[in-house]
Formats: structure tokens, sequence, C-alpha cells
């Protein structure tokens, strides 16, 4: 039996989680949830899943989901203090990190240095402070389990090949709702447009972020971290059928890389149960109804914000935080209708320039720099 905590469960791969969990009951038992404000869907996990802790944003919503369930057996704590003790709850054997943004970071670094792997769907984590995640979790002797579908596709390719040198890493795409556009074409691009994402059913946030593309140079300095390869070392290929979740090149010149359908429970699955791969529901892939995968090199001249996000990720320091910082202002106004969909990268080039850089930050200079490029 292995004991889950989680981080963002109310989210879409915290719900997801939460559905490979259910599936296999007799394997797993939820010890600590934390959400934002959602708590009639908290209310409903708590009520299924028995966790013994759970924490929610702030003192009004806790009042709310205790209303909803006076009968329930567990504590509920509120803010960050609540998240770091989700994350380090006694009794979990693995947290799963799937809050958006750079709010993963402190419950994180905690969990690690409390013995806890980390099964990571929150790649700000490593976009923001990789620098100390990756060195901290070697020290602590903790596994971190990537659970993106391209960096769990990454992962599963490595397996049985240490000692083999990575060649390049092969980064797929699914090119999102605009592939194929022109720049003029995006500029009048609405809000509804750009959350239509063909293959994934992702949160707000990172389907916008898919339509921008900014989301794969977010990936592309995850895979950095992760894999300890060199940003130029890593292609970003468009896959418009989502079929390769991404593949790795060795030196030989042999590619090894992860097929399947587009269902994140499948790299949820497996980083619980790494290294096994028992049964999962669902639908699998047919390569006979599929007929053909293509995959075209993506325009960064259109997907500006993907071209900024490597020259970032080569940069480093506290570059990628405004980066991605300014990501979150720019999001939030192009879904109010302040600004247009082509505004987006400028925004988060202004961040950049604007940022002072500093080679190795600290957490609280992390965040300092995400204040400042929030405003900008």
């Amino acid at each position: 039996m292995k004991n889950i905590a989680i981080i963002g469960s109310t989210g879409s791969i915290g719900t997801q989680t939460l559905d490979v969990i259910r599936e296999h009951r007799e394997d797993f038992c939820v010890s600590a949830l934390a959400c934002g404000k959602n708590v009639s869907l908290l209310a409903a996990q708590i009520r299924e899943f028995h966790p013994a802790l759970v924490s929610v944003a702030d003192e009004e919503t806790a009042g709310k989901l205790k209303d909803l369930i006076p009968e329930a057996q567990c504590d509920v704590m509120t803010g960050m203090e609540g998240l770091i003790a989700v994350s380090t709850i006694p009794e979990s054997d693995i947290l799963v990190t799937a809050v958006v943004g750079m709010l993963g970071i402190r419950p994180t670094i905690a969990a690690i240095e409390a013995g806890k792997d980390i099964a990571l769907a929150n790649k700000e984590t490593l976009v923001s402070a990789g620098h100390i995640i990756m060195p901290l979790a070697k020290k602590c002797g903790v596994q971190i389990l990537p659970v993106d579908s391209e960096h769990s596709a990454i992962f599963q390719s490595l397996q049985g090949n240490t000692g083999n040198r990575i060649d390049r890493i092969l980064l797929t795409a699914s090119g999102g709702p605009f592939r194929g556009k022109s720049l003029d074409e995006l500029r009048t691009v609405t809000p509804a447009q750009a959350l239509n994402n063909p293959n994934w059913d992702m949160g707000k946030k990172v389907t916008i972020d898919s339509a921008t593309m900014v989301n794969k140079g977010l990936e592309v300095m995850e895979a950095h971290w992760l894999f300890d390869v060199d940003v130029d070392d890593i292609t970003v290929l468009v896959h418009p059928q989502s079929v390769l979740h991404s593949a790795v090149q060795y030196e030989d010149g042999a590619v090894i890389g992860e097929l399947g359908v587009p269902d994140m429970r499948i790299p949820i699955q497996y980083a619980l149960y790494y290294p096994h791969r028992p049964h999962l529901s669902g639908r699998r892939l047919n390569l006979f109804e599929l007929q053909r995968l293509t995959f075209e090199e993506p325009d960064l001249s259109v997907f500006r914000g993907l071209a900024l996000a490597r020259e970032v990720g080569k940069r480093g320091g506290n570059l990628p935080t405004a980066f991605n910082a300014a990501d979150e202002t720019a999001v939030d106004l192009f879904l109010k209708g302040e600004i247009a969909f082509t505004e987006i990268p400028d925004l988060l080039a202004k961040a950049v320039d604007e940022c002072e850089f500093i080679e190795n930050p600290t957490v609280e200079q992390i965040f300092e720099t995400r204040e400042k490029a929030l405003k900008l």
C-alpha cells in the first residue's frame, strides 16, 4: 500500500490522479489533499478518500468546507502552511505536485527535505528553481518522477539505458489550435478559440500556453533540468496527432520514444507505480486506424514565446522566473480581453529585458523576481 498526498487535487491532474487511485484502491491510500477554493469538489473527494489532512487557500474557504462536511474526520489547514503540511505529512510516501504556477516551489522543497518522492506535474517548480530542486533531490535520495506526458515519455525512453549518452531530446508539441496560422491571422484570436485545444483537456492557463507554445518553451526548460541536457540539445517537434509523446536520440543514432493515446492517466500511473506497469482501463492506440504520423518544425517567427523561452532557458538565473511570472499576467489579461493574443510574447520580452539578472537566485530572490515581473 502506497500513501499519496496531492497538492492541486481539484485541478485537471489532481482529479485524474484520483481516477488512477480509484481504479487501484487496493494499492493506494490518500493521506492528504490540498486545493485552492473549489470546496464542493474537495468535499466530495474527502467523503470518498478520507484523507487525514486537507488544506485550502484561506480561512474563509476553510469555513465553507467545514460547513459542507461537518462530519469529516480530518484536519483542515490553510495557505502556504497548509500546503507544506500536506506535502510533508509523515504518512505519505509520494507527493503529487499538481498545483499551477510557482506556488509549488516551497511545498516541493519541503517534501524533498522530508524524504518524499515527487510525482512532478508542476513545471514551474523546475523552470524557476531547477538549480535548487535537482541537487536537493540528489542529496536527499529522492526520486523526481515526471508526470507531464512529454517528460514522462522521455523518462520512459531512458529506462534501461543508464550509461548511454543522450545525443538529443525530441520534445513533441501538438501545435495547439493555431498550427499553420500566420501572425496576422492570430491578431484577432479570441479566448474561446485559444481555449479549444485539439487533443488535450487541460486547465485554462496551460491551454492558453499551449496555444502560444509558451508551454513548450517552459517544457524545454524543465527537460533541461530533469535530464541534465543543454537547451540546444532539445529539439521541439510539432506533431499534431499527439501520439509520439516525446523521444530520446542516443549517440549511436537510435531513437527511442513512447507512443500512446493522449490520456494523462498513463504518465500519472507510471509515476505512482514506477517502475511497474499495471493494467489501466481506457482507449488503446490503434496504428491501423491512425495510418500516419507527421512532424513539422515550429514557426518561431509566429510562436515568438517559444523562441524567447529557449533564449531565456540558455541564459538561466532568475530570467525564467521573470518569463514565467509575466506569462501568468499576460494570460490573465488576454482571458479578460484586455490584450490581444499576439501581445502575450511582447509582455514576456518586456519582463525579461527589465529583469535584474541574478545567476543563482535563492528561493527568496526567485519570489522577489516573480513579484516584480507580475507587475510589468
